[in-house]
């Protein structure tokens, strides 16, 4: 558990900051170092998640980072720390935070008609964060705290999404100001645009897709007679700039880039959320019927998946099994699969499969959230703990592992380490008065000289943060 407890607090939101760091209201600091776009950009990400946009699904998150790192590793910063996050939203926008934050909204996945818009839209917006463009706009503007700073950007980004609840939204005079100064200039856009269009063909993916995307985005705009999307509102979009952009690529070779199986299934996964569960059903259908229009094998998924909300299990199944037989071995298919065979088979049964598919796809959240959930159920408390440790490790801003730690400590009769456990998720969902409750009976229920200093030296953190989140 100490080892756990410091990769989490390691990566927490910085709401106290350390003493020696530049005071954001010396109009004399002409650049925010690496180390304070990174605590800005936390800070954000802990107000992102306690919002009810944030989209916790871990296949969606997942292949957003896996995307986003294929490009991030022939960028000018690969090692740069980035995570690329989903929001349930229906208007067509993404945005970068300070220090490699990275939000796409789902209205934008499913308005990309292929993995390499997508994916040029994603190395846009690293190219935003690997130029500092954020942090050059925001040098020099008088906020007391790295942390109001985050809290303003925060409060844009709700505006900029839902724009007639802007004046809620905002925080003040002083964020219609910031709201101008974050908004892209053209110089900028420009760069970007360049940018990403060198991370594209450095990355395999079709580079022509970003001016068709554009393209597609400026005739929106002309339908919609000036209700632009979001996207066009925080990037502004030119001829002059969509020109340059096709210039730009008119001189690289033309690569013909076929979609991944995950791009495609994560899609349909999508539409199949958005849709109501009758709607979501007829859609599949009507793609798989004799008027086919889709790939067959994601449209089969999405079926099953519309199947499964509207709790018509037979059919679910006999469908799956026809997209088994026909799809490409795949970590969401397997996810899927494990699902189903949960229903019907042994613990036991069950069990070997997801010990199989895990050894195929050990990184894949969600079979690990079903492996845990399946080990839960038969007890094995020790394996749970060990099959999470390991994860944890590699995503320590993961809510849910906390959670299902949790209950395998309770399991164990360990309050201490499963209340400590709920301290951590509760925090990484934005609820600090939950985490310091579950502390303060981390504390109460131990008694452990070297485990209570740790709780105490946590504790006394989270009522800093509370104090400074007070103060906001």
């Amino acid at each position: 558990m100490k080892k756990t407890a410091l990769i989490l607090l390691s990566t927490l939101p910085l709401l106290v900051y350390a003493d020696g760091l530049p005071d954001l209201g010396d109009t004399s600091q002409e650049t925010i170092s690496p180390q304070q776009e990174r605590q800005i950009g936390r800070q954000s990400m802990f107000e992102i998640r306690a919002s009810k946009s944030y989209l916790s699904d871990p296949e969606v998150n997942d292949y957003l980072n896996q995307l986003g790192y294929r490009l991030v590793g022939n960028s000018n910063e690969p090692s740069q720390d980035f995570e690329f996050f989903a929001l349930n939203e229906n208007n067509v926008n993404a945005f970068a935070l300070p220090g490699g934050f990275i939000g796409v909204n789902v209205g934008l996945i499913l308005t990309a008609q292929t993995e390499s818009e997508l994916a040029s839209v994603l190395a846009h917006e690293i190219s935003h964060v690997t130029q500092h463009h954020l942090a050059r706009m925001i040098a020099g503007q008088k906020y007391d705290t790295l942390a109001s700073m985050a809290a303003v950007a925060v409060a844009i980004l709700a505006a900029r999404n839902n724009p007639q609840a802007s004046q809620a939204a905002m925080v003040g005079a002083q964020a219609s100001i910031m709201q101008r100064r974050l908004d892209f200039t053209r110089t900028y856009e420009k760069e970007a645009d360049r940018i990403g269009i060198e991370l594209l063909e450095r990355s395999g993916f079709d580079t022509r897709a970003m001016p068709a995307f554009f393209e597609r985005m400026q005739k929106a705009n002309g339908l919609l007679e000036g209700n632009a999307p979001s996207y066009l509102r925080t990037h502004p979009l030119t001829s002059d700039r969509i020109a340059d952009v096709e210039n730009r690529v008119q001189q690289l070779p033309y690569k013909l880039v076929a979609d991944s199986l995950t791009f495609r299934l994560i899609r349909a996964k999508l539409q199949s959320i958005e849709k109501s569960p009758s709607s979501a059903v007829a859609y599949f259908t009507a793609a798989l019927g004799p008027q086919k229009f889709g790939d067959p094998v994601a449209q089969r998924y999405g079926l099953v998946l519309s199947l499964l909300r509207q709790r018509k299990m037979e059919r679910a199944e006999l469908e799956f099994a026809m997209l088994y037989h026909q799809a490409p071995k795949n970590p969401m298919l397997e996810t899927l699969a494990g699902q189903l065979l949960s229903r019907k088979h042994s613990i036991k049964d069950v069990s070997a499969f997801y010990k199989q598919a895990l050894q195929s796809y050990p990184q894949h959240r969600a079979l690990v959230y079903d492996y845990a959930d399946l080990l839960l159920k038969q007890q094995s408390y020790t394996q749970v703990i060990k099959l999470l440790e390991e994860r944890i490790t590699g995503t320590p801003t993961d809510p849910r592992l906390y959670e299902l730690q949790a209950q395998a400590y309770a399991g164990m009769d360990q309050p201490q380490s499963s209340h400590r456990a709920l301290a951590y998720s509760a925090l990484l969902q934005g609820n600090l008065m939950g985490s310091i409750q579950h502390m303060q009976l981390a504390k109460q229920s131990g008694t452990d000289f070297y485990q209570n200093a740790a709780i105490e030296s946590e504790l006394k953190e989270l009522y800093e943060m509370l104090a400074v989140h007070k103060k906001k």
